[in-house]
């Protein structure tokens, strides 16, 4: 089998991170690969923000927390150290399923380099928060953007958990 299938079949959702910061370089070699990610008509509208401060991090982590109704103290980005934040333009019809390509390519580099990663939810309300639009905004974003997902990344704590078995009667063909 291929290279790209055998990576695209071992990638798994990881849970424990340890604390080490992911160096720089293979942040960006990650976030490159998110944005070579393909979108409707080629209009590239998802944008990503890289966090790697720890006390914007927790922020960050515990307004996901109460979104998600979960208890007080739990870490919905399971300690990870980089959170990659991708957003994409409201006026693109096609601007969620384009920042969900964007998310996928991003956890694969992430396998790729050694690296663990986990796709987390509630971007979306975050981002409707005014305290995250006017970050946004700091940061020149300009524009209405729908929060699509957290790209969590780090090292893995622990062992790769084994891969769910594949339900059946996923696949139909009309020939």
């Amino acid at each position: 089998m291929s290279e790209t299938l055998d990576k695209i079949k071992s990638r798994r959702s990881i849970r424990s991170f340890k604390s080490d910061m992911v160096p720089e370089e293979d942040i960006e070699k990650i976030i490159e690969a998110g944005l070579y990610a393909p979108s409707g008509r080629g209009g590239q509208s998802p944008i990503i923000v890289a966090v790697t401060n720890k006390e914007f991090r927790d922020e960050l982590s515990e307004d996901n927390r109460e979104i998600g109704g979960f208890p007080e103290g739990m870490d919905p980005f399971y300690g990870a150290p980089v959170i990659l934040i991708v957003l994409a333009d409201k006026e693109f019809p096609t601007c969620v399923y384009d920042g969900s390509v964007v998310m996928e390519n991003m956890l694969l580099a992430a396998h790729d380099l050694g690296l663990g990663g986990i796709w987390i939810h509630r971007a979306k309300q975050e981002f409707e928060m005014d305290k995250y639009k006017d970050v946004l905004k700091s940061l020149g974003a300009e524009g209405d953007y729908e929060g699509v997902g957290h790209c969590a990344i780090g090292y893995i704590n622990g062992e790769v958990p084994e891969a769910a078995p594949i339900n059946e009667n996923r696949v139909f063909y009309i020939k």
